[in-house]
């Protein structure tokens, strides 16, 4: 299949902001401030910053998403095509770091299919589009494939083929590789380095994974997360004679390694805590009796003192392992045995458990970090576990204030878990977690988001609880959370399940 989308290109579209900002509602801090920046037609931008330093913000504004002002207070001005973003229908298609937040109908076909037919696409060209989208993206399924039965990668590959074909003369990508794997990742730039050639399309992108990126893009532009502009030019000016400055702020520097903590005081492993034996994993589709096995002959043992990295191809069956080794899925076969040091007086699968037995026991943080929010505020959030285990007020408030500081949310303690950045919600999805202070901590890519400075002090975090003796099991994609972080890894292979 060919990678053009048309039989002409499609005209970039610029952008132009002047002293803009935006403050979420009920925030007393803008989360972009003092903008200035011109985008011409057809240039490809990498957006870097710090976690917080309103990245995503900024994304959601150029493609005219941000909301009325019920949602917050929006200063200054900033146009798309010489328009206001949200006049200029279509001109832009977003990817956002939530995949799910994207997909709206069952079947992946009449997903990708949904924005175009909106724009008024005749019927013929729309699947057409939808053909080469799900292609271009290497998500080879059948149309009528569920939408909901997919990967978090799938789900990702699916957001992004479901803007490609809108066509759009603007292509905002929010970390669109955070879940992939590598053969994953590098499909996904190689297939946006040619949609944007063959197309004119105006790219700009908001990625970790400097990388990446950085021989695709001609440009760089990082924000302040005081306000303004921290640094604008090509690549290589900005990255390489601003590295260390850069660095330091948290903007991750091809050749300048985040800091962890040293762990000089590795302790033994302990006792076992969970057995698995030859586990059959998976789910039940909707409206089926079958259970879909993800992952098989499984063996695996999480003792104490250990650090596991559950690693593997997009649905290799990661997170369906974790979610069964948590106690939140049933296991489809084999064993599945907590010991008595975790059991304590329990009995049988800690699927069996009720809640409350979980708590102190199995912590997982979910790969959608909304997913676990329920409060109104981050403090009231992180207080959830504590109230619900029955501990003394002052005990609450101690671990919530030392979990505020320890990741960097203290100044956020207030504000509404669903407008933080997605590196900040990540690291509250874990802090919720800590807070309960489980035996077995069950993470799914717990490093999603973070900056240079964030992703080593999350990883120093783990680091330790592993050393009081906990057993931490993180699903990731990221490699060097596996070399920094972890004293085994579980590798599953490439089947995508089948059934039981």
């Amino acid at each position: 299949m060919t990678d053009r989308l048309g039989s002409g290109s499609v005209p970039g579209a610029s952008i132009r902001a002047r002293d803009w900002g935006w403050r979420h509602a009920g925030r007393g801090k803008p989360a972009v401030s003092a903008l200035d920046l011109d985008i011409e037609p057809g240039e490809r931008v990498l957006l870097l910053g710090a976690s917080g330093a309103g990245k995503s913000t900024l994304m959601q504004a150029m493609a005219g998403v941000l909301g009325g002002d019920e949602e917050g207070d929006e200063s200054g001005t900033l146009l798309l095509d010489g328009r206001r973003p949200a006049d200029a229908r279509g001109r832009a298609g977003l990817v956002l770091q939530d995949p799910d937040s994207q997909i709206v109908l069952a079947r992946i076909g009449d997903d990708v299919a949904f924005a175009p037919e909106n724009l008024g696409v005749p019927r013929e060209e729309i699947w057409r589009r939808v053909r080469w989208a799900l292609s271009a993206v290497g998500l080879d399924l059948p149309l009528h494939h569920s939408s909901s039965d997919l990967s978090g990668g799938q789900k990702q590959r699916l957001a992004l083929a479901s803007v490609l074909a809108m066509q759009p003369g603007l292509l905002l990508l929010d970390e669109p590789t955070a879940n992939l794997d590598p053969d994953g990742v590098r499909e996904i730039r190689d297939t946006v380095d040619r949609v944007v050639a063959n197309t004119g399309a105006t790219l700009v992108v908001v990625e970790h994974r400097v990388a990446v990126w950085r021989d695709i893009v001609d440009r760089v532009v990082v924000l302040d997360p005081s306000g303004g502009v921290l640094a604008d030019g090509s690549p290589h000016a900005v990255l390489e004679r601003e590295g260390p400055r850069l660095a330091a702020a948290g903007v991750w520097v091809p050749g300048i390694p985040p800091r962890v903590a040293d762990r000089p005081h590795r302790r033994a492993t302990g006792a076992d805590l969970l057995v698995a034996s030859d586990l059959a994993v998976g789910r039940t589709p909707f409206a089926s009796k079958q259970p879909f096995v993800a992952a098989s002959a499984i063996d695996v043992t999480l003792a104490e003192g250990t650090g596991l990295a559950l690693t593997g191809p997009n649905g290799a069956g990661k997170s369906t392992l974790a979610l069964t080794l948590a106690g939140l899925l049933e296991p489809v076969d084999g064993s599945l045995r907590a010991t008595r040091p975790l059991a304590r007086g329990l009995s049988g699968s800690p699927f069996r458990w009720k809640s409350r037995d979980l708590l102190t026991r199995l912590g997982t943080v979910f790969q959608d970090p909304e997913h676990q929010f329920l409060a109104a505020t981050v403090r009231r959030e992180l207080a959830i576990g504590p109230h619900a285990l029955k501990l003394p007020q002052r005990d609450v408030d101690a671990r919530v204030d030392e979990l505020l500081q320890r990741l960097r949310l203290d100044h956020l303690a207030d504000a509404n878990p669903f407008t933080l950045s997605g590196g900040e919600k990540r690291r509250l999805s874990v802090a919720t977690v800590l807070a309960a202070r489980p035996q077995v901590l069950l993470l799914d890519e717990p490093t999603f988001g973070q900056d240079a400075v964030t992703w080593g002090e999350l990883v120093s975090l783990l680091g330790e609880l592993v050393d009081e003796g906990r057993s931490v099991v993180t699903v990731t994609h990221d490699r060097a959370l596996v070399t920094t972080f972890a004293d085994r890894e579980l590798a599953l292979g490439t089947t995508s399940g089948v059934p039981a």
